[in-house]
């Protein structure tokens, strides 16, 4: 596991856990410094559970054993205890008297974490055969709906900037549509925070059928979404009060998608440098001049 906060993580899972898998999060995420005293049949019992759920839960987060997770507790303890980003935890709660500037600290420290863990945890190699395939596509759908819809837009502009032809599809009788059109040289993105959203789901699946190259964007690895994609890019979210699900993990999600446009424009620099000569005055020409009082 790479050196980010295991906390996060259990935050991340937490909502697809279910029962005592999820009351052995809630407790961990309670108090982790007391947690990492108790022995595995000690957890269970605080929590009314038992060892094998534990070690059931240990694995549904994707540690190896219960003394995995005793060590990632302690190693991000002993960087907190060294962090730059000073000595007072902030933890996601926001109450109804927290002050304004609390509620930054909290909302701009989720989204910093969120944003290092998708970093820390970001598979290179997917990334860049995800950037070489959207590089060389024909045609390019992405699939979204609610938050994630946003997010498919947001893909949209930044690729078709550089020369893709590229389209954001946000309701589902167009998506599949576009999908059935596909062919083995294009390529679909699902956005999903779940993973598991219908009307992303059954238009990613329509394009592999099609032959397209699948690349999925979502936090859950052991989603639907992601076993239907050729290629799977894990975001992370960091939630708080007001901001759950897709909400707390726009930004992680806007990071990779930045880093694919980035590449993409890398691996097809002629293409974008000219695409971008051709429309780099099309903004500038459409700002308000400032006008002298008479």
């Amino acid at each position: 596991m790479p050196p980010t906060d295991v906390t996060t993580l259990i935050r991340t899972e937490l909502p697809r856990l279910a029962g005592s898998l999820r009351k052995v999060g809630e407790l961990i995420l309670e108090d982790p410094a007391a947690v990492t005293h108790c022995s595995a049949a000690e957890l269970g019992r605080r929590t009314g559970t038992s060892q094998a759920t534990v070690t059931r839960f240990c694995r549904a987060i994707g540690l190896d054993s219960y003394q995995h997770l005793l060590i990632e507790l302690a190693q991000e303890r002993g960087r907190g205890e060294v962090s730059d980003w000073g000595t007072a935890e902030i933890g996601p709660d926001i109450s109804p008297d927290d002050s304004l500037e609390r509620v930054v600290q909290v909302v701009g420290s989720a989204d910093l974490r969120a944003i290092q863990q998708t970093i820390d945890r970001i598979d290179l190699d997917a990334l860049e055969r995800a950037a070489q395939a959207l590089a060389r596509a024909r045609r390019i759908d992405v699939y979204g709906v609610g938050g994630s819809g946003a997010v498919a837009q947001e893909t949209e502009t930044r690729l078709f900037r550089i020369g893709c032809q590229v389209r954001g599809w946000t309701e589902v009788h167009g998506a599949a549509t576009s999908a059935a059109l596909l062919t083995p040289a294009d390529v679909a993105i699902g956005i999903s925070h779940s993973g598991a959203t219908r009307e992303t789901l059954e238009p990613f699946e329509m394009a592999k059928e099609r032959g397209a190259t699948t690349i999925a964007i979502t936090t859950d690895p052991r989603s639907p979404l992601a076993k239907a994609a050729d290629i799977r890019l894990i975001s992370a979210t960091s939630e708080t009060s007001f901001r759950t699900g897709s909400i707390g993990g726009r930004h992680s999600v806007l990071m990779i998608v930045d880093c694919l446009y980035v590449r993409v424009g890398q691996v097809s620099y002629q293409r974008a440098s000219a695409s971008l000569a051709l429309t780099d005055h099309i903004t500038p020409q459409h700002a308000v001049k400032n006008r002298r009082a008479r």
